[in-house]
């Protein structure tokens, strides 16, 4: 990238801040429930300590790195972390008001009050000194630190900490304990109002009483997040499972990306403490009073009153739901799901068969993402404990998911699955399920290719397609993906699917370019793109193209957009919109004009360089005519949101869409869509 800022790219990490906007704009749109919007704020919050963990920490690496090789990466590192420091300076102190001026007197207004431990009651005050006595004091750890510059002080990745100067020459680190949760609920007199507090604030009510003799110093709040990516040198040599399992434990020590502290903490000893845990000024961010917002995801409703959204109960499908036989219904029809509005349930059902089924003999799956507890894992490991020949494909790279799947990995294998784990230098990011089932003397393919993980809880909360076909060129072709997953193939030569690193980008590309000459010769040329992000350069450029042709480019990006939108001669052709509600947007859907007769994709590749060209991504072909309307029946309604759609221009300034005589909440809209098919 030339520079940080230019018409021709927006920079990707200042992009994604703009998205995390979004979800603050959320916390503050008072259309939403009391309780939403808390949630909002602690999505947020959660956003932002990974992006420090992740983006910042992969900014201060190219600092490292020798400079002429830095100039093709990044400009100006130090640039880029000062203008990601403002933005979130900005963010900070606009969630600062949300929470205070905002959420704190609506609670109020319910009878639900936060209250700060100088503010208990004499009947709090000893409420708290007996939980403390009784629960907290004993699970509660103290260190007692010197205010010297030359001993430093270790402090825990992403736990809670309070710090008090006691002495002129040392100052106590308490870890506030995770084991207990983070609010407390007093007692109530009567049903109408109800007092919740910190338990930060119990805690400081009682170490302040300890140790108010030593000096009268009040206890402030500390968190860093500490550099989350796994460094592991020489990946092509050795064991790379075990490399994670040594690497893992080094995330909670890595390098500090983030001190957030206390604003109201004394600017001397917050220079103290900056000496002692060896970071600088750039590091240090000013939150709150309190931090770990994410923890406002479990914030207790004393009351009776529906504070939150009315519940949207995923749907049965109308075919899979209560069909006799899954294969029987694949063979007869693809079949198309759509989660969360739709149950995940089918995809489970088809695995617990297939286990049971004598006529299955092949199963072959890739886990990204699995969840802690799960049904459709059980099946798998039931599947090879009955004799199947099972090959579970397990990313372990996924960030943050790495011990949940080294953990189903070895529960695969001890039922008799072949289990592959990671590649050196890419990363297994397609979502596929391949089986063989022999019928009569023929073996029949089935697959399942879908937009999001094999993840149970995830599917209750990301909005995802996924296919189950028997169409026998999509099946040869998912069988070969797996041989290239198996080493028995280098390059998968595929009719039906896009598969990164090989055929994707040059795919998509050729199908920009059918749009472009179709517009060229007078024709309607159209591009229809909904992602997470899209950031890959190259494919920009093909865009960029498409618009100056006068083709028309539509696209819903949630995420990170690097694309820069609405400039003459460039992009004026280029509409983008995204939608940040009550679920998150995950599918990816590409769809091509194609002179009037669309053709339709899905899959798990954003526009990315990392999914073109740095892992393997699975994209399929929406052949069937009634599931391409269906896709193109979601699309119209998503395009044409009105409520929860902000326009991303070229300054992502993610203004509203603004409303017309008809709202379109768009996922309130695709739900009663899917529900009006069950009746």
């Amino acid at each position: 990238m030339a520079s940080l800022y230019n018409n021709k790219f927006y920079h990707r990490d200042l992009s994604w801040l703009r998205f995390n906007h979004r979800v603050l704009q959320e916390a503050a749109d008072a259309r939403n429930p009391l309780y939403e919007r808390i949630k909002f704020l602690a999505i947020f919050s959660s956003n932002l300590d990974e992006f420090f963990r992740v983006r910042v920490s992969d900014i201060r690496q190219i600092k490292n790195i020798e400079k002429p090789l830095r100039k093709k990466l990044i400009t100006k590192p130090n640039k880029v972390l000062k203008e990601i420091k403002a933005q979130v300076d900005i963010q900070q102190n606009e969630f600062g008001r949300i929470f205070n001026e905002e959420i704190i007197p609506q609670l109020a207004s319910e009878g639900i009050h936060i209250i700060r431990h100088e503010d208990f009651s004499e009947e709090q005050q000893k409420i708290a000194t007996e939980y403390y006595e009784e629960s907290l004091k004993q699970i509660t750890e103290i260190s007692c630190n010197p205010c010297t510059e030359t001993q430093s002080v270790f402090v825990k990745n992403e736990r809670l900490y309070l710090a008090a100067q006691t002495a002129e020459d040392k100052f106590l680190m308490v870890e506030i304990p995770d084991t207990e949760p983070r609010f407390f609920v007093f007692p109530s007199e009567n049903d109408k109002e109800f007092n919740i507090t910190f338990i930060d604030d119990i805690l400081k009510y009682n170490l302040q009483k300890e140790f108010s003799e030593e000096r009268d110093s009040a206890f402030h709040s500390l968190k860093i997040s500490r550099d989350a990516e796994l460094y592991i040198e020489d990946e092509f040599s050795g064991n790379l499972m075990e490399k994670i399992k040594e690497a893992l434990p080094k995330r909670d020590t890595g390098q500090a990306t983030r001190v957030l502290i206390d604003p109201e903490m004394p600017e001397d000893f917050r220079e103290i403490l900056k000496k002692a845990l060896d970071v600088n000024h750039t590091d240090v961010v000013l939150g709150g009073r309190y931090h770990n917002f994410k923890d406002f995801m479990q914030f207790p409703n004393p009351t009776q009153k529906k504070l939150s959204n009315e519940k949207l109960p995923p749907l049965p499908h109308p075919v899979l739901a209560n069909c006799d036989s899954m294969f029987e219904a694949i063979d007869k029809k693809d079949q198309l799901l759509h989660y969360p509005y739709q149950s995940f349930k089918p995809v489970i059902k088809l695995m617990q068969e297939a286990a049971n089924d004598p006529q299955v003999k092949t199963i072959k799956i890739t886990i990204y993402r699995a969840a802690d507890e799960s049904d459709l894992n059980d099946a798998i490991a039931l599947a090879a404990k009955n004799g199947k020949d099972v090959t579970v494909f397990i990313e372990v790279k996924a960030r943050f998911d790495e011990h949940n799947n080294l953990k189903w990995g070895a529960i695969f294998r001890k039922n008799g699955a072949r289990v592959i784990y990671s590649y050196p230098d890419i990363k297994v990011h397609s979502k596929i399920l391949y089986m063989e089932r022999e019928v009569g003397e023929k073996t029949k393919r089935y697959a399942y290719i879908a937009t999001g993980n094999f993840n149970e809880n995830t599917a209750t909360l990301y909005t995802d397609f996924g296919l189950m076909t028997a169409h026998k060129k999509i099946t040869k072709d998912l069988k070969k993906v797996f041989m290239v997953l198996e080493r028995d193939m280098i390059v998968p030569k595929t009719k039906q699917l896009l598969v990164s690193p090989f055929t994707t980008r040059e795919r998509f590309t050729a199908l920009v370019e059918k749009e472009i000459a179709l517009a060229n010769s007078g024709k309607k040329g159209l591009i229809i793109l909904k992602m997470n992000s899209l950031q890959d350069e190259g494919m920009i450029k093909e865009l960029y193209k498409a618009s100056n042709a006068g083709v028309e480019v539509r696209l819903l990006i949630r995420g990170m957009c690097s694309l820069v939108s609405g400039i003459e001669g460039q992009s004026e052709n280029i509409y983008i919109t995204s939608i940040v509600d009550r679920f998150l947007e995950h599918g990816r859907i590409y769809i091509f004009g194609n002179d009037g007769d669309e053709q339709v994709y899905i899959g798990s590749a954003d526009w990315m360089t990392r999914n073109l060209t740095h892992r393997i991504e699975v994209v399929t072909p929406i052949l069937d005519e009634d599931h391409q309307k269906t896709i193109r029946d979601i699309i119209n309604l998503e395009l044409n949101d009105n409520v929860k759609a902000r326009i991303i221009d070229a300054e992502q300034k993610n203004e509203y869409v603004k409303n017309s005589e008809n709202e379109v909440q768009s996922q309130l809209a695709i739900y009663d869509y899917f529900k009006s098919l069950t009746e």
